[in-house]
């Protein structure tokens, strides 16, 4: 008897301590398309590891990566470009070792739903752009889905410039941003991520190829002023492993080879 209840001590005193340690926090910052599959993440990984309270900030990859810059707190940094993930290595804000090619998605042409109009690929959105009365809903420059669908008019001679001028432009501050219009028919088309058109229930007409715009590479890393960096390596590590990848390839994510 006095067994038992030296037992039930001892398991009393572990549920105590338990519910009264301090859950540790890890801010992630992530590329906004990614907003869905890692609220799932989420939930998954803090049910295996109740000590860790996972914090988001989602938006474009260029803000995040102006907020890091500027000193805000960040653990975990996952970016739609290459551009923002090299922006933060040359002044040396990403910890050494730590960056790897996450995820590779795909840029796609999107019409709202009860389209009726001629755009069915990339060379009609082109013509469409060059002799008809359109509206495009495209990402700003800092905005990785924009520097994508920057590269698409030049493979195709379009000056976005002349474009916008014209009022065949409309801009979007982050993909969602760009995804809402779409959705919204506030606009005949727009390019975001093929993960964002999954996730909008948006048609997809066409995807450029790699010769159009080039990968599309989401790298991540270890914020070098991390004050968690144990934790944010094992939860960039979880990101890499199969029940992660499965909800990433959900929505049409696939591994990037490193």
């Amino acid at each position: 008897m006095k067994k038992f209840f030296l037992v039930l001590f001892l398991v009393l005193c572990v549920l105590v301590n338990t519910a009264g340690a301090e859950k540790k926090d890890l801010i992630v910052f992530a590329a906004a398309s990614m907003t869905e599959t890692m609220n799932e993440i989420k939930n998954l990984y803090e049910n295996e590891n109740p000590d860790v309270n996972v914090i988001f900030n989602f938006d474009s990859s260029g803000t995040l990566k102006t907020q890091i810059q500027e000193g805000a707190a960040c653990d975990l940094f996952i970016s739609a470009g290459q551009k923002q993930m090299n922006q933060l290595e040359e002044l040396k804000l990403i910890l050494n070792g730590t960056r790897i090619n996450l995820l590779e998605n795909k840029i796609a042409l999107v019409v709202p739903d009860g389209y009726a109009g001629n755009i069915k690929s990339f060379d009609d959105l082109a013509k469409a752009l060059k002799n008809e009365k359109i509206l495009f809903a495209m990402g700003n420059s800092d905005v990785p889905v924009g520097q994508y669908t920057q590269k698409i008019f030049a493979y195709y001679g379009l000056d976005e410039k002349e474009l916008a001028q014209a009022g065949k432009i409309t801009y979007g501050s982050n993909v969602k941003e760009v995804t809402t219009q779409v959705k919204e028919s506030s606009v005949d088309c727009g390019v975001v991520y093929c993960t964002d058109a999954y996730s909008a229930g948006l048609k997809i007409i066409d995807t450029a190829t790699p010769e159009m715009c080039g990968q599309v590479i989401y790298p991540a890393a270890v914020i070098k002023e991390s004050a968690n960096i144990n934790s944010a390596e094992k939860f960039l590590d979880y990101l890499t492993k199969s029940e992660a990848m499965k909800i990433f390839a959900s929505v049409g994510f696939s591994p990037a080879k490193n």
